[in-house]
């Protein structure tokens, strides 16, 4: 087929990537209100996941270019 290319999905992870990390962020400080420490790891799991999806969907593909 012509269109067999355009149609393929590129870079769907990454997406998925930031937004998991965005729930991470936000659900963060109620993950377990009895059990701080799970929380600030729930914070910076977030961030860093988050941070993982940017660089693979924004500053990967830029600097291929």
């Amino acid at each position: 087929m012509v269109h067999s290319e355009h149609n393929k999905s590129r870079g769907g992870s990454s997406f998925a990537l930031i937004i998991f990390g965005a729930l991470l962020l936000f659900l963060a400080p109620n993950i377990n209100p009895d059990n701080p420490e799970l929380g600030m790891l729930a914070l910076i799991g977030g961030i860093v996941i988050g941070g993982i999806g940017f660089y693979l969907k924004f500053i990967r593909t830029r600097a291929k270019n």
